[in-house]
This record gives structure tokens, C-alpha cells and sequence, in this order.
């Protein structure tokens, strides 16, 4: 079964992303923030890490290319996941390494979508 993490300061996405994610067949971890997180892949990869763009007291960029230092068992495919359409900010996430990205709001449509992107990519 595969592995979705969610960062996302909104228990309300949080939720949201779980109920999508475990009704496409995923194991589903989340956090509020990334503290600790490092620690949690290290432990227990994830196949897909959904990254929200803001998150109080952290900079999600950095985040990212702090995850991409490490060693972990597999690499996750990491969605940034954006509220506006910013294209700089987005771009910036991508540099840091993020793999894609998907907009606020989202529904199962959208996340069946990016995963059929990903598998296609693949």
C-alpha cells in the first residue's frame, strides 16, 4: 500500500486529503508542521509528500530542499500544494525540490488527476 504524507497547518485539509487519499487506496500520516517530519520519513517513507505553501513560522521552501537532503529508503514525490497563483513562489518550490504542484482548493478529481500524471511520468 502506498504511503501519503500531508503538511498542512488546516485540520480541515488534513482531514480532507486523509479521507481522498485512504479512499484511493493510501496509508495516510499528516502533521500541522514540519517539525519532527525529517525524522517521521526517515522511519516511515512516503511514496507522496503534499506540502501546503504556508504554514505559520516556516518557510515551506526551505522545507522542502531540507527533505531533499535526506537519505531516506525512497524518494517521495513531493506536491506543493498553493493557495494562490503565484507563479515566483511556485517556481521557487520547484527549485527547491518539489516535483509538482496542485492548487487550493482540490477535490478527488483533481488528486486523481495528479496521480495519473505521476504514473504517466513515471
Amino acid at each position: 500500500m502506498q504511503h501519503c504524507f500531508v503538511i498542512d497547518d488546516s485540520d480541515i485539509v488534513r482531514k480532507y486529503a486523509r479521507l481522498i487519499f485512504e479512499s484511493l487506496n493510501f496509508r495516510v500520516s499528516d502533521a500541522e508542521t514540519p517539525a519532527g517530519v525529517a525524522e517521521r520519513l526517515s522511519a516511515d517513507a512516503a511514496d507522496i509528500l503534499v506540502v501546503d505553501w504556508r504554514v505559520p513560522g516556516h518557510n515551506m521552501t526551505e522545507v522542502i530542499a531540507s527533505i531533499r537532503t535526506l537519505t531516506l529508503d525512497r524518494r517521495p514525490y513531493i506536491i506543493y500544494l498553493a493557495t494562490e497563483n503565484d507563479a515566483g513562489d511556485i517556481r521557487r518550490a520547484l527549485r527547491a525540490g518539489a516535483d509538482d504542484y496542485m492548487m487550493k482548493p482540490f477535490n478527488r478529481e483533481i488528486i486523481e488527476m495528479k496521480l495519473h500524471e505521476i504514473r504517466v511520468a513515471a
